[in-house]
C-alpha cells in the first residue's frame, strides 16, 4: 500500500514545489512574492469564434496548477483576461454582418460556458480589455515619455495615431525567447515540449501561425522589430471601435492590452504570468518588453502550456482541424474530456485522438467502479466536504512529490491509480478488518482527483455518465472485467504468471483484450 508522508508542516510541503521557468529555462523552488500569497496572470481568449478544445488545454492547465497551490495553502489571485478587441474580431465581425462588439459578447459567452462545462475554476478577476482603454493609453503615454516608443506624425506634423514601441531603445528585448533578430521566435521551447512528449514526431506543429512583422501595418516603422502599442483609426472601421487619445484616436495594440490589465489587478510585480506556448512570441515577448521598459518588474516567472497536436500538427483555425468543445462533448462527458486534457504533462504536446479519449473513457470506468465498490464496502462515500478539506501532507507521497516536480501529472495520476489498485485488492480479499483502510484509501482517491478538478462526486460532475460508452450493460462488463484484471495484478505481484496467463487467455477467449500501462491494465472488445 503507498505510503503516508511523514507528519510534516504544510509549510515544508510547499516549500518543495517546484516550477520550470520558460525565460530560465531551468526549473527552480517557487517563492512567492509575497509569503502565502500567489499572483497569477493568464492570458485568457480573444474571442472571435466558437472555443475548441487547443483552447481549453491552457485553461485546465492552469486550473490544476491553481488548484495544487491552493491545496498547499497558497492564496491564489488568479487574473485570466478577455480580448475582446482586435484585428480578427473587427474582421470576422464585418464579414458576418454583425457589431464587433455583439460577436465579442457571443463568443465571450461560449467560452465562459466551455470553461464551466469542463469544471475550470472562475478566475478571481476576468478584465475585458475594452474596460481598460484609460490603463493602456496611461501605458502608452508612459512609455513615450520615458523614450521607448515614438508616434508616427502627419505630413502636417500632427498625431497620426499610430504609435510603435522602440525596440532598440531596449536592449534586453529577445530575453524571453532567446532570439536576436526579434522576427521569429527561437525553437528551443518547441524542441523542449517535444522531449517531455518523445512520442510526438517531427511534423510541423504551428509554424502557419509564426510572427510575421510584415503582417502589422509597417508604414513610418524605425526598425521592422518594433511593434505597435496604439494603431490608428481607419475609414474601413467602425468608429465605436476607436477611442480617443493624446496621441490620436485609435485602438490599442494586442500586446499593450495584457500589460495594462496584468498592472491594474497585480501590480508592478506579479508571480508568473501563463499561457499557450504560440503567444511566447511576438505577445509575450512583447509584453515583457514593454512592461519593463515601462519600469516595472513584470511576471517574475514564465509558464507555458504546449499545444493540443491532430496527427503532429497543431491543432488550430487556420488549419481547419480544429475540434469544437461541442463536438466533443457530443461524444464524450465533460469528465472523459477533461481528464484527456488534464492528464499530460502541461509542457507535453498532447495529441488528440480516438485513443486519447478511449484512454480517458476507461479511467472513468475504473474510477467510478472503485469508487462504487468501495463504497458498497466500507458502508458509505466520504462526504464533499471531507475531500475538499483533506489535508494535503496527508496525501500519499508519490502523489504530492510529483505534484510538486513541476506539476508532473502523470507520476502524480499513477499515484491515484496506484491506490485504486490496493484499494481493490483489500476489497478483493473480502475482510471485514479491512473496512477502514478501504475508507481511508477512498477518501484519499477522492482527495487526489479532486486536484485535477476529477473528483467524479463533485456536483459539478452531477449526472455525468462515462460518456458515448457509458451503458449501463458497459458499466456492469467492466464491473466484473476489472475483478478478473485485479486477481491477474495480484499473481503477478506474487510472481504467478501462469495464473496471470491463464486469467489473460480466460478473457481473450471472450473477446477482451488487455493493455497492460504504468497506471495499470485497460481492456477493450477485440
Amino acid at each position: 500500500m503507498e505510503s503516508i508522508m511523514p507528519p510534516e508542516s504544510l509549510h515544508s510541503l510547499a516549500s518543495r514545489l517546484s516550477l520550470y521557468d520558460s525565460a530560465t529555462r531551468s526549473q527552480t523552488p517557487f517563492v512567492p512574492l509575497v509569503p502565502g500569497e500567489v499572483s497569477m496572470y493568464v492570458c485568457g481568449a480573444t474571442v472571435q469564434s466558437s472555443p475548441h478544445i487547443g483552447h481549453m488545454r491552457a485553461a485546465v492547465a492552469f486550473d490544476v496548477l491553481r488548484r495544487w497551490m491552493e491545496k498547499l495553502g497558497y492564496r491564489v489571485f488568479f487574473v485570466r483576461n478577455v480580448t475582446d478587441i482586435d484585428d480578427k474580431i473587427l474582421a470576422k465581425a464585418k464579414e458576418a454582418g454583425q457589431k464587433w462588439w455583439a460577436r465579442a459578447y457571443h463568443y465571450e459567452c461560449e467560452f465562459t460556458s466551455a470553461y464551466e462545462t469542463l469544471g475550470v475554476l472562475p478566475p478571481t478577476y476576468e478584465p475585458r480589455a475594452t474596460g481598460h482603454m484609460i490603463d493602456m493609453i496611461q501605458l502608452v503615454q508612459r512609455l513615450i515619455d520615458r523614450g521607448h516608443a515614438y508616434v508616427i506624425e502627419n505630413p502636417d506634423g500632427t498625431p497620426s495615431g499610430n504609435v510603435y514601441f522602440d525596440v532598440s531603445s531596449w536592449p534586453e528585448y529577445g530575453e524571453l525567447t532567446h532570439q536576436k533578430t526579434g522576427t521569429l521566435p527561437d525553437d528551443a521551447d518547441e524542441a523542449a515540449a517535444r522531449k517531455v512528449a518523445p512520442s510526438i514526431d517531427g511534423a510541423a506543429t504551428g509554424k502557419t501561425d509564426r510572427y510575421n512583422p510584415a503582417d502589422e501595418d509597417a508604414a513610418g516603422k524605425r526598425d521592422p522589430r518594433d511593434f505597435a502599442l496604439w494603431k490608428a483609426a481607419k475609414p474601413t472601421e467602425p468608429d465605436d471601435a476607436n477611442w480617443p487619445a493624446p496621441f490620436g484616436k485609435g485602438r490599442p495594440g494586442w500586446h499593450l492590452e495584457c500589460s495594462a490589465m496584468s498592472h491594474r489587478y497585480l501590480g508592478d510585480d506579479f508571480d508568473i504570468h501563463g499561457g499557450g506556448l504560440d503567444l511566447r512570441f511576438p505577445h509575450h515577448e512583447n509584453e515583457m518588453a514593454q512592461s519593463r521598459a515601462a519600469g516595472w518588474g513584470f511576471a517574475h516567472r514564465w509558464m507555458h502550456s504546449a499545444w493540443v497536436t491532430q496527427k503532429g500538427e497543431k491543432m488550430s483555425k487556420s488549419l481547419g482541424n480544429g475540434l469544437s468543445v461541442g463536438q466533443v462533448l457530443a461524444n464524450h462527458s465533460a469528465w472523459v474530456a477533461r481528464y484527456a486534457l488534464a492528464s499530460v504533462h502541461y509542457r507535453s504536446m498532447l495529441e488528440w485522438s480516438a485513443d486519447s479519449l478511449d484512454e480517458a473513457e476507461a479511467a472513468s470506468a475504473r474510477v467510478r467502479n472503485f469508487l462504487a465498490s468501495a463504497e458498497r464496502f466500507a458502508g458509505g462515500q466520504p462526504s464533499r466536504e471531507e475531500v475538499v478539506s483533506f489535508p494535503a501532507v496527508e496525501l500519499p507521497a508519490a502523489f504530492s512529490d510529483a505534484m510538486n516536480d513541476d506539476v508532473n501529472v502523470s507520476g502524480a495520476l499513477a499515484a491515484v491509480f496506484g491506490a485504486i489498485r490496493d484499494g481493490n485488492s483489500l476489497i478483493a480479499d473480502d475482510r471485514l478488518s479491512d473496512a477502514p483502510a478501504v475508507a481511508r484509501i477512498l477518501l484519499q482517491t477522492r482527495a487526489m482527483l479532486d486536484v485535477f478538478g476529477l473528483d467524479p462526486l463533485d456536483p459539478r460532475w452531477a449526472g455525468v455518465e462515462s460518456g458515448s460508452r457509458g451503458s449501463a450493460e458497459r458499466d456492469a462488463l467492466d464491473a466484473l472485467v476489472s475483478r478478473r484484471l485485479e486477481a491477474r495484478a495480484r499473481a503477478r505481484r506474487d510472481h504467478d504468471f501462469a495464473t496471470a496467463d491463464a486469467i489473460r487467455g480466460e478473457l481473450a477467449g471472450s473477446g477482451i483484450a488487455i493493455k497492460d500501462g504504468d497506471t495499470g491494465s485497460t481492456w477493450e472488445l477485440k
